[in-house]
């Protein structure tokens, strides 16, 4: 029995995703704040919708996916029901796996988990890391449950911060420069929707061409970069913004404040 405590867009989207992959809504419990909402998770995936307490109590596997400044306020409402054979996910930014093992007060395993929004695609990119009473076992049934709804890979809880940043932050830069490359196009007279269509393939491909090409982004950078042609002169204005620097202190500011939420 698997429970999702705290079933908000993130949670809902690990919900569907599992069941997506063969679990039976019988074997999937979800908690919520509001009633309503957990009524529109039972109409809709046929899941039932228990306390945070009942979850903890029959769940073999507790998916901890409420907000960062949430967490202590959950763990010690669950904590009392928590014996140290569950298996304990926390997927709240900036929440370290000693936060959560200090707070149930038993040596549980609990793995730390950053994923992202296209999750709801199957397209996640999450990256997980084992805490203190954590081993091979409790990391392999982290990537059963992961591996249907995208791509997983292990890094060390020190780098936890830099993922949420780069990856969990990451589809959201992405919109962002879709934004920007459409009102370009817009600036240039083409119509919105055709802009749209354009710039999102042109994406779509480079990011599979990127996966599948096994080249490095330089690589296929430059051979679009003809000399004296059209790409040079947008790059070089791109180097003329700094968008580069940019990126690289928006990544930082995003880490930073993933720290702040974690320890406010």
């Amino acid at each position: 029995m698997i429970a999702i405590l705290g079933t908000g867009k993130m949670g809902e989207a690990l919900l569907s995703g599992l069941l997506r992959a063969g679990l039976e809504p019988d074997d999937v419990m979800a908690t919520t704040r509001r009633a309503e909402r957990a009524q529109t998770l039972r109409e809709t995936y046929g899941v039932r919708t228990v306390s945070n307490a009942e979850a903890a109590k029959a769940a073999d596997t507790l998916i901890l996916a409420v907000k960062p400044q949430d967490m202590a306020t959950l763990l010690a409402e669950i904590a009392p029901y928590v014996p140290a054979d569950r298996l304990v996910i926390s997927a709240a930014a900036g929440i370290t796996t000693s936060f959560v093992e200090q707070r149930l007060g038993v040596e549980v395993p609990v793995v730390r988990v950053m994923s992202n929004t296209p999750i709801r695609f199957d397209e996640a990119m999450s990256v997980i890391s084992a805490g203190a009473h954590a081993g091979e076992e409790h990391l392999r049934r982290t990537e059963e449950l992961l591996r249907p709804v995208g791509k997983v890979l292990r890094i060390p809880e020190s780098q936890q911060d830099a993922a949420t940043a780069l990856s969990g932050s990451g589809p959201a830069y992405f919109f962002y420069l879709v934004e920007a490359m459409v009102d370009a196009g817009i600036l240039l007279g083409m119509p919105r929707a055709a802009a749209l269509d354009m710039v999102t393939q042109s994406i779509v491909g480079a990011a599979v061409m990127l996966r599948d090409s096994g080249e490095h982004p330089v690589i296929l950078r430059e051979a679009v970069t003809s000399p004296g042609g059209t790409t040079i002169a947008a790059i070089a204005e791109l180097e003329r913004h700094k968008v580069r620097a940019a990126f690289l202190a928006a990544i930082e500011a995003a880490r930073d404040r993933g720290r702040e939420l974690a320890s406010g």
